[in-house]
């Protein structure tokens, strides 16, 4: 059993600050007195690990909508297990995983690749699958036979140009109830073209790295008119503007990123997802577009939430409890749910990316301070990552 003492438990519903006990893989109780009692009757204490979380948060774990796991066949960006020990060390226990791997994951082949190589690891992985044969935007994949292993489908990296492709995947994913990951470039275009065809469709689209004013003002727009429409910011696209490093979509101007911020707190922004995509030194050399952040996500939210007056309650939302319901499990911190939790500080400190876990390196942030450390990950009941001992 873990006993954790002293933490703010935070997520999108509550702020309190209580004792929390958790055994096997769920939360046993919330409750000082509760806990006390239970301990009483029961007279065993050796078996608790206390942890003291005095002057810091506890939320439910982050769940990263939009991940590169590089895996299969890109494994010389990042491996597996390299993966795996960059989330939970940036306090993530689930990602969804794009379907631009080698070979693109359109077939249950590769999915059921990726499931047997992370069976052994704490970290989740939900393979999405690609809307098209091979990301050529030519051929739908069969989403009949895929939603046995997933209900996400994405051809990111690449647009589905095809506008007549787009609307026969929009149309299925209404049918069969699944959701799009939509990759838009030039974006502001896109997804004008895109919010028109999923009006005519009245499918399920989700709008992914948005980082211009007029593509969020659209996207307000087409959610306020009842669209099944949902959308996702960067931690790279709101921490900092006019910056000259290449990824997809670029990093904005200061306006842009302003209504990003004030689209936040008004409550249009569904999900910050990562877009964390490894690559070479090599790589990045020749053009690569992608940003390795994964490990430093939190820090740059909170600082962002920190410096524009968010509350946790919305970081816990947006990186936490709407992605939950997107990939289907109720994570909220509530007695007998399962424990994927995270305890979390507001201190400040440096990004070292030679203190990546993952051999990419690829961030233009080296050296920039945040605010916030992941203290402890747990996954399943189970503490997989420990600040004080890594």
């Amino acid at each position: 059993m873990i006993l954790i003492k002293n933490a703010v438990l935070i997520d999108e519903y509550m702020e309190q600050k209580e004792d929390i006990l958790i055994e096997g893989k769920n939360i046993k109780y919330i409750g000082k007195n509760k806990i006390d009692r239970f301990v009483e009757e029961t007279g065993n204490t050796d078996d608790i690990k206390i942890i003291d979380a005095q002057g810091k948060y506890l939320l439910p774990s982050f769940i990263d909508m939009h991940f590169h796991l590089r895996n299969p066949g890109l494994e010389y960006k990042q491996t597996y297990k390299e993966a795996n020990d960059a989330c939970i060390k940036g306090g993530y226990t689930k990602v969804v995983a794009m379907a631009n791997t080698l070979p693109v994951a359109d077939s249950a082949d590769v999915i059921n690749t990726v499931a047997e190589n992370m069976k052994n690891l704490p970290l989740e992985v939900i393979q999405i699958a690609s809307v098209t044969k091979n990301l050529q935007g030519k051929e739908l994949v069969d989403f009949e036979e895929l939603l046995k292993y997933t209900k996400l489908f994405s051809d990111d990296g690449k647009n589905v140009d095809n506008p007549e492709i787009l609307r026969e995947a929009l149309i299925k994913s209404k049918e069969l109830g699944f959701t799009i990951l939509d990759h838009d470039e030039p974006e502001t275009d896109m997804v004008r073209r895109n919010i028109e065809i999923l009006r005519k469709t009245e499918g399920n689209l989700h709008f992914c790295h948005i980082s211009k004013k007029e593509s969020m003002q659209l996207i307000i727009k087409a959610k306020a008119e009842g669209l099944n429409a949902t959308v996702e910011v960067t931690p790279h696209h709101l921490f900092s503007y006019n910056l000259d490093y290449r990824v997809n979509p670029p990093i904005a101007s200061k306006e842009d990123v302003g209504f990003l911020i004030q689209s936040i707190k008004n409550g249009h922004v569904d999900v910050i997802g990562t877009d964390h995509a490894p690559h070479t030194d090599e790589d990045k050399a020749n053009g690569a577009p992608g940003i390795i952040n994964i490990e430093t996500s939190y820090a740059m939210i909170r600082k962002v939430f920190k410096e524009n007056e968010i509350p946790m309650k919305i970081l816990s939302k947006l990186m936490s409890n709407n992605p939950s319901r997107m990939t289907g499990k109720d994570n909220h911190i509530k007695e007998g749910n399962e424990a994927n939790l995270v305890i979390l500080s507001d201190d400040k400190w440096n990004i070292d990316k030679s203190q990546f876990v993952t051999r990419s390196r690829n961030t233009p942030y080296d050296g920039w301070e945040v605010v916030g450390k992941v203290q402890y990950t747990i996954a399943k009941g189970e503490i997989v990552y420990d600040n004080a001992r890594a």
